[in-house]
């Protein structure tokens, strides 16, 4: 796990450049860092180590290939690389290698394959900028699920590239606006999709995607090398034909090979144990496969409500690990926000970031690589939300889509409900086209999100541009647009950046390709019955955890934020923020917007998530851009 950032055609300070890019990144590779340049300094790498696989200097990037042709930076891991090791050297490619590194095994077969084909073997987590000296030709490829954070862009006409969107802020000259037309998109979700930033010109590169661009460095072409949507497509045409039992021994070995690959490593490795059903697999075949005993991590608050710390300290005893749990105050909590808006470098608002930055934070003291059981609820319909839009498009679908379409138009300009949320809600649902489109406007249901920022204007992006019916299933459909969007932009941003912030790396298992693919394959009713999901992960777990100790409502891991905002500290913070002044001076969100839903809050009891939505970007506005 590291950092990498580089540009082209910037060679006028080049070095005083590339060394702030690499101080920008440092938490993503505290233990080295160094550069790379042209003879000309026309094309010039940076990279900062956080030193897993191969701690000697063998493993320093950036890096050339044994024949000097390509010279490379790349942040992530290869977990089969071995055996691509093996092949290269099966097939006569290389004779012996310098040292043991996934890098060193990744330019080689880059050599020996070409990029693509290289890419197509690969298995892991990855952003990756490779270029060909013979050629000039410069290649950044990004994993195909979005682990692993890669930006790209232009300042002042340069072409630059980074795994920290603060790296390219800190440019000599950077002074690319703030791109105003993400806000309709970042106050309805909370976060930036790709492959859109914060900033005009600077993009993400999409997850699964591959860029090229040679001399003169202005036009990248960008493409897909592996698609979830083609993924999901396929699995649904060829169904896993099994029983549920066949199919939760074929996920239990394919996890397990999974976990086992993950586990590698020449730093201490642990598991985030949160006592939901995805953690708790996790680390249930971690300890399978172990000699000792899997180091597990947890946090917990003293609020029961939000605690989950009791329960997995008893799977944890059950699964015999070494178990480690801090319980967290509210000041504990409250000392992150502050930070929150230099971790992420944009606006970013799941306030699930502050435990789970608290619990790498804790994992940090102890290892250097964590396991996570993210992915557990896109894959394996785990989310309520799901059996929702089925139950309520079951009913809707009776109705021809024309009538609905007219009904919701009267309904919605009908003087009597204009003051009414819930009517105003449901009248807008009922306009759906399809389930798709369903699950689309049930995230816009609060009316001023639209309202919040002055720029009405708004760019297409990946749930709007879903193409209604590609899959036949209903659940399956919005599965499919949360791996494409919700997952990668959300879940595992949120994941990276708190983790990497303390310079924890994190694995995800259950992104790994052949688990991904086959569960694309399962029937929905080996996923989910009667309102209850994950049943086939549920029964791998049940194997090694008895079921009546699973057996209890999910708490989740999240905190009380509309308790706290309402106390005196955090008020004050968040009314500074919003300062009817600092606003209008600012020009980007509409104040009486602001102060409705902010008084809404405080007089009337309204919680809207838009708040914690606009205090994330006005934190950012006032602190992120000061470095």
């Amino acid at each position: 796990m590291c950092g990498i950032a580089g540009f082209c055609n910037r060679p006028r300070n080049w070095k005083e450049d590339i060394e702030k890019m690499n101080k920008r990144m440092y938490h993503r590779g505290p233990d080295a860092g160094d550069v790379w340049a042209s003879d000309d300094a026309n094309i010039v790498l940076g990279h900062r180590r956080l030193s897993i696989v191969d701690l000697s200097d063998t493993g320093a990037q950036p890096m050339h290939s044994a024949s000097g042709r390509y010279v490379c930076v790349f942040n992530g891991e290869i977990y089969n690389y071995k055996t691509i090791k093996d092949r290269l050297i099966a097939d006569n490619k290389v004779t012996a290698f310098r040292g043991t590194s996934d890098t060193e095994v990744l330019l080689e077969a880059f050599e020996a394959y070409g990029v693509k084909e290289t890419i197509a073997m690969c298995k892991g987590m990855f952003a990756i900028a490779l270029l060909d000296k013979h050629t000039g030709k410069l290649t950044l490829v990004r994993d195909r699920v979005g682990e692993k954070p890669l930006y790209y862009g232009f300042v002042n006409g340069s072409f630059v590239f980074a795994s920290d969107l603060g790296s390219i802020a800190v440019l000599d000259g950077f002074h690319n606006p703030i791109d105003t037309k993400v806000l309709q998109i970042y106050f309805v979700h909370g976060y930036i999709p790709a492959p859109y930033s914060i900033y005009k010109e600077i993009y993400k590169l999409d997850a699964g995607c591959m860029l090229e661009i040679e001399a003169p460095y202005q036009k990248p072409e960008i493409s897909a090398y592996w698609s979830i949507r083609d993924v999901a497509k396929y699995g649904e045409e060829h169904p896993f034909k099994g029983t549920r039992e066949e199919a939760a021994d074929e996920l239990e070995r394919l996890l397990k090979a999974s976990i086992k690959e993950q586990m590698v490593a020449d730093v201490p490795v642990g598991a985030f144990l949160s006592a939901g059903i995805d953690s708790s697999t996790i680390v249930a075949l971690m300890q399978a496969q172990s000699t000792n005993k899997v180091k597990s991590f947890t946090i917990g608050v003293d609020d029961s409500k939000y605690n989950e710390a009791v329960y997995a300290k008893e799977i944890a005893k059950h699964l015999g690990t070494d178990h480690t749990e801090l319980y967290i105050s509210e000041k504990d909590a409250k000392e992150v926000i502050p930070k929150l808006a230099g971790i992420f470098g944009e606006p970013f608002a799941d306030s699930s970031q502050i435990p789970t930055y608290l619990v790498s934070k804790l994992t940090r003291e102890h290892v250097t690589v964590s396991l996570s059981g993210d992915a557990g609820d896109e894959l394996f319909c785990g989310y309520h939300t799901y059996s929702s839009i089925e139950r309520i498009w079951g009913k809707m679908k009776m109705v021809p889509y024309p009538v609905r379409k007219l009904c919701s138009s009267l309904l919605l300009n009908a003087p009597f409900g204009k003051n009414n949320r819930v009517y105003q809600v449901k009248s807008h649902l009922l306009g759906a086209k399809g389930p798709e489109a369903l699950y689309e406007l049930s995230l816009e249901q609060e009316p001023l999100s639209h309202e919040v920022a002055l720029e009405k204007d708004v760019y297409q992006y990946k749930y709007n541009q879903y193409p209604y019916g590609h899959l036949k299933e209903p659940q399956s459909s919005i599965m499919l647009m949360d791996m494409q969007m919700y997952h990668p932009d959300d879940i595992l941003v949120k994941v990276d950046r708190t983790a990497m912030a303390v310079s924890l790396e994190t694995r995800v298992p259950m992104l790994d390709k052949d688990v991904v693919e086959f569960a694309w394959t399962l029937p929905i009713e080996y996923k989910k019955q009667n309102g209850e999901g994950k049943l086939v992960l549920k029964d791998v777990l049940y194997r090694y955890v008895p079921k009546e100790m699973m057996d209890r409502p999910k708490t989740g891991f999240s905190i009380p934020i509309m308790k706290w905002l309402k106390e005196p500290e955090l008020r004050a913070w968040a009314e500074a923020l919003i300062d009817r002044k600092t606003l209008e001076q600012q020009g980007i969100l509409n104040p009486d917007v602001v102060w409705r839903i902010w008084e809404d809050f405080i007089e009337n009891d309204i919680w809207r998530v838009q708040i914690w939505y606009i205090l994330m970007f006005q934190s950012w506005m006032c602190t992120e851009r000061v470095y």
